[in-house]
């Protein structure tokens, strides 16, 4: 039997490392003088970008940041926070994205467990941050982010002002090459038990991501969200999972970017109106608020091309989109994945429906991106029909998945059980090889021998023309193991009773899309529903409330 043939060595070629460095080449060669704004405080074009990513390492390395060492940001989204994607790995170090919504204790955790060298703050942090700094056990020094004229007076060990450091930096570095499975960033991502845990990518991973991704984004004409001429704004933080790893792709593409800072739905939309926004993505709590804001109110928010993902979005939301001339679409990942793993990829039948009946294709999770392998699994690990209705565990495989949990073997080792990482999801897969999700294996609900979707219930609920907001959970039931109880925020103005979202409710179970035993016998209204850090709906307190 031959065996594969390896490429030939030569001497003198060069062998290229797959770098996050690489991907600034394009952006500057392309677009030149397109610009990077910070809300109304801060523009530059790219050009300028680059220069400020080179000072931005030369301040480092005069701090006494090198290769190995792990630099903290808190910030708001901000240009500066795009200058650190690039300057920190770029040379070498570790960035340390700081979820700023976790409490403090988890903060000193996170800090402690990812053994940060030097601390990135924005002035609104300085308070909780000055208290717990003698808790931080590896935190040399700090640099102070400011958006005022004068910064901010603090007690802590700050080696310099970040615009300061900068404006005293060369514009020129020359950045290494080195191995391309260095790691380049890290992130915790909070479970329903025990501490955060850290994710961690490498540079090959990332970039791999970001060339999948821009090609998911821009070649297929019925999800062209993000080319060339677009103005993007994340409305996803950018301490999670890269902002979905956008603001790398409109990077390497040239394209305008926004970045909002502290997140306010009016201000967001404001944004778009005056920056010419086309392209935004973020979870369906936050795009909710963004609609039902008051500038949304008297501003058109066609030719806004937007997607969501981190929970399931409900068909209601879709169809509000379609109403504002919201092109709308879904994607599925988790930390764990950089994220992106599917992204909805509409037929051509599917595109031919008026946009008001595409809402139905628009919500599911998609197809598989190039690169990406994806299983649906039963409780023995053996893959269920590709029939849209057999259901199992969502298990993949692609180059740039986590691989693992930062000094945590044994969580590693369950994360990757049988050389595929479990995502935790429950979904099935149809003959177009669409993935939709049901639920999260924690959340689905078992009633009465019945598996019940939480995330289909909602999706139903949602669509009574009073519903805002609805969160779903199962509590313990003596008789029925659990029972389904829908926390509702009415829409403004609504007055809703449960009596009448039964009677909503006992249409679909007449059209037979579920059972009668669906029907949640409680019914809640609240005026909000608990979110996590990064804007989902928070059920695991929405249990703790309801059991209290």
């Amino acid at each position: 039997m031959k065996k594969t043939k390896l490429l030939p060595s030569a001497e003198n070629a060069y062998e290229y490392p797959l770098l996050i460095k690489s991907l600034l080449l394009s952006g500057k060669r392309y677009s030149p003088n397109r610009e990077i704004v910070y809300s109304d405080i801060f523009r530059y074009d790219y050009a300028t970008l680059n220069e400020r990513i080179a000072r931005l390492a030369n301040a480092l390395e005069k701090a006494g940041i090198g290769a190995g060492d792990t630099v903290a940001v808190m910030d708001w989204d901000s240009h500066r926070y795009l200058e650190a994607y690039f300057a920190v790995p770029m040379i070498g170090a570790v960035l340390h994205h700081v979820n700023i919504r976790l409490s403090p204790e988890q903060i000193i955790y996170t800090m402690n467990h990812a053994e940060d060298d030097i601390l990135l703050i924005h002035d609104d942090f300085l308070p909780m941050v000055e208290q717990v700094a003698p808790q931080l056990n590896t935190v040399r020094e700090f640099i102070q982010l400011t958006d005022g004229p004068t910064a901010a007076s603090t007690t802590l060990n700050v080696v310099g002002e970040y615009e300061s450091m900068l404006a005293e930096a060369s514009t020129a570095y020359d950045f290494p090459d080195f191995d391309e499975n260095s790691i380049a960033t890290t992130f915790y991502t909070t479970g329903t038990t025990g501490n955060p845990k850290g994710v961690y990518f490498s540079h090959r991973q990332l970039v791999l991501h970001t060339l999948v991704t821009a090609i998911t984004l821009g070649s297929s004409d019925s999800n062209a969200l993000l080319r060339s001429d677009d103005v993007y704004m994340p409305m996803t933080p950018m301490f999670h999972v890269h902002a979905w790893g956008v603001p790398y792709i409109a990077t390497m593409l040239g394209v305008k970017q926004v970045y909002p800072g502290r997140y306010e739905p009016n201000r967001l939309v404001q944004l778009f109106r005056d920056e010419g926004v086309t392209f935004s993505h973020g979870v369906p709590t936050v795009l909710q608020m963004v609609l039902n804001c008051e500038e949304a109110k008297t501003t058109d928010l066609s030719g806004w091309n937007m997607l969501t993902g981190g929970s399931a979005p409900t068909q209601a939301l879709s169809a509000q989109m379609a109403e504002r001339g919201i092109n709308f679409v879904t994607a599925y990942g988790m930390s764990e994945t950089c994220p992106v793993i599917t992204m909805v990829n509409l037929s051509d039948e599917e595109r031919a429906l008026p946009v008001a009946e595409q809402s139905a294709a628009r919500i599911l999770a998609g197809i598989a991106t190039p690169l990406v392998d994806i299983r649906i699994v039963d409780t023995d690990g053996n893959d269920v029909p590709h029939d849209g209705e057999a259901v199992g565990e969502v298990v993949a495989r692609a180059p740039w998945l986590t691989q693992g949990y930062l000094k945590e073997p044994e969580k590693s080792a369950e994360l990757w059980e049988g050389g595929w990482l479990h995502t935790g999801d429950v979904g099935s897969i149809n003959s177009k090889h669409t993935l939709q999700i049901k639920d999260r294996i924690k959340d689905v609900i078992k009633t009465g021998g019945e598996w019940i979707s939480t995330i289909e219930l909602e999706n139903l609920i949602s669509k009574h023309p009073g519903v805002s907001e609805v969160a779903v959970v199962g509590i313990p039931d003596e008789r029925w193991d659990e029972r389904p109880v829908a926390t509702i925020v009415p829409r403004e103005g609504e007055e809703l009773t449960p009596d009448a979202i039964k009677d909503h409710l006992r249409q679909f179970v007449e059209s037979g899309e579920i059972a009668k035993w669906a029907i949640p016998e409680r019914i809640e209204f609240a005026v909000s529903i608990p979110k996590t850090s990064v804007g989902k709906i928070n059920k695991k307190v929405i249990r703790s409330e309801l059991l209290s």
